[in-house]
């Protein structure tokens, strides 16, 4: 196996395993909420406990931090990235169906190939447009249709945009920064900004439910754990690997492990379209990560 090859199916795992990991977040937050916890009560901290985590981890390891401008641009994707792209899209919700806001989120991994194209330099090959469309189909069989407003849709490409611009970023940020210390710095600028806007809504009369219970605190420990310090740190060391264009192809996974987890979870039911929708885009994924990458 050529080291290009190794590298990029070590890759394709690393954003596999994050894709898993961030697939598994919206059972655990129903979860949550079905224990009275609110919105507040779930972000806060879910991206304190992971920043502790990531940070307890890099400083046993003695992993070197950031500092000067490569501190500042992490340290925006967690309070600009990370809160603007939920805060776009949970707005979205407002206006739109779920299955709606979706799809129109996973429109980033085709703003993703358009600016690392002309901002990474990487190539848009017929390989990855192809990657792209089908994916993007599975995933409109596997999610589903939808109605909204266009206010709905407007807040939901938002998103998509905010996400995009936020890969793309930290392809650059993190070429030299590593990922398990960016992880806890950019899970730490979450919870800041979070926490502001929780204290804003108390201000506002609106006081956050914390959790207060084992049924409320499980999922939210979980959450903090598996989707976000595994799958933050999990995504940017195989964002270092295959790029822009390619991690967010592959993250494409994620919905469709939502659905099966609903399913199992849940006792949600899948639809014949939706598990040909998802066996196209886990096809889709190995194909990437079997393809071997293009000559320089």
């Amino acid at each position: 196996m050529s080291s290009g090859a190794g590298r990029q199916r070590r890759g394709a795992l690393l954003v596999a395993a994050s894709a898993a990991a961030f697939g598994a977040l919206p059972i655990l937050a129903r979860l949550a909420y079905a224990a009275g916890v609110d919105l507040y009560g779930v972000l806060v901290p879910r991206f304190a406990l992971g920043a502790a985590v990531l940070g307890l981890i890099a400083l046993a390891s003695g992993t070197r931090w950031p500092r000067g401008r490569a501190l500042l641009a992490v340290l925006a994707m967690g309070a600009l990235g990370y809160t603007g792209q939920s805060f776009l899209y949970f707005s979205a919700l407002k206006h739109a169906d779920a299955s709606l806001v979706a799809l129109l989120l996973y429109s980033f991994p085709f703003i993703v190939a358009l600016l690392a194209a002309a901002f990474l330099g990487e190539r848009l090959d017929a390989a990855r447009i192809g990657a792209l469309v089908l994916a993007s189909a599975g995933l409109a069989m596997t999610i589903g249709g939808g109605r909204g407003t266009a206010l709905g849709v407007a807040l939901g490409l938002g998103a998509a945009l905010v996400y995009a611009v936020y890969i793309v970023v930290g392809t650059r940020v993190l070429r030299d920064v590593d990922p398990v210390a960016a992880s806890s710095l950019i899970c730490a600028a979450a919870a800041v900004s979070y926490g502001l806007l929780a204290g804003a809504s108390a201000l506002a009369g609106a006081r956050p439910s914390w959790p207060a219970t084992a049924g409320g605190w499980l999922p939210v420990i979980a959450l903090s754990l598996v989707s976000t310090a595994l799958a933050i740190a999990t995504f940017f060391a195989g964002l270092r690997l295959l790029g822009a264009t390619l991690t967010s192809v592959l993250s494409t996974l994620e919905p469709v492990v939502s659905v099966t987890a609903a399913a199992l979870v849940l006792g949600e039911r899948i639809g014949l379209m939706q598990a040909l929708g998802g066996a196209i885009v886990i096809g889709t994924a190995i194909w990437l990560a079997l393809r071997a990458p293009p000559r320089a």
